[in-house]
């Protein structure tokens, strides 16, 4: 029988490769758009537990020392392209730290 190949992903915080389900998805939902074509809203960060949430995504292990340590060094803004307010990175953080 075929082996089934394992999707890795990179933690954006320690920069080690590990398989995509031992990891927490960090999503930038789409920008909001009007019928002009200007952006309305931008999109939300926030965790993605399930992985299903549409949007640009990084990944970070179930961790907090390494959610702090992609925070400290932007990892998810770079990877992400856009600015992460801190009350953002607060609320991802205590949601992390109910389901660790």
């Amino acid at each position: 029988m075929k082996q089934r190949k394992v999707p890795m992903r990179k933690c954006t915080g320690c920069k080690e490769m590990k398989p995509k389900m031992e990891l927490i998805r960090v999503v930038k939902a789409p920008d909001v758009v009007n019928e002009q074509g200007e952006i309305v809203e931008q999109g939300k960060v926030s965790l993605d537990l399930t992985s299903k949430k549409s949007g640009r995504g990084a990944y970070v292990c179930r961790s907090i020392d390494c959610f702090n340590a992609a925070r400290k060094t932007r990892g998810f803004e770079r990877a992400l392209s856009c600015q992460i307010p801190s009350e953002v990175y607060d609320s991802m953080e205590e949601e992390l730290r109910q389901n660790e």
